[in-house]
């Protein structure tokens, strides 16, 4: 299995072992890509870009994942409480990943926005994580 969908599994899998999470979203809401259709609000893991991030002590990478939080209910605040939330489950996490070891996994990055519909609000957060071969 690639670091990515290592990171992936680990990502989406934390988020939905959180209970917390959960009761905000109403249930099982995040997706690997929200399906068409979805309920409102839920979690979709929407890009994860990898780079090289080897040096002399050997193989890794370095990941940037965005996150999107996707809200209809109670202007920026939902979605400000769904990152929050998921800040708490991921910032610093010690995730395990298959046949990968993670060296570190920070948020970097959060923000909510209207969207054109002036009724749905998109949150973003950004997440970066590295890690090395095991």
């Amino acid at each position: 299995m690639s670091a990515a969908l290592a990171l992936q599994t680990a990502l989406i899998a934390a988020l939905r072992a959180d209970a917390p999470l959960t009761a905000l979203l109403g249930g099982e809401a995040i997706h690997d890509g929200a399906p068409q259709g979805a309920a409102f609000p839920h979690v979709a893991l929407a890009d994860l870009a990898s780079l090289d991030y080897s040096d002399s002590s050997g193989e890794g990478e370095e990941h940037f994942a965005t996150l999107l939080v996707w809200s209809r209910e109670g202007g920026r605040r939902q979605a400000l409480e769904i990152l929050g939330a998921m800040t708490a489950v991921l910032d610093g996490a010690a995730l395990s990943l298959a046949g990968h070891a993670l060296v570190n996994l920070a948020v970097e990055r959060t923000e909510a926005r209207r969207q054109s519909d002036a009724k749905t609000w998109r949150g973003l957060m950004r997440v970066r994580a590295v890690t090395e071969a095991a």
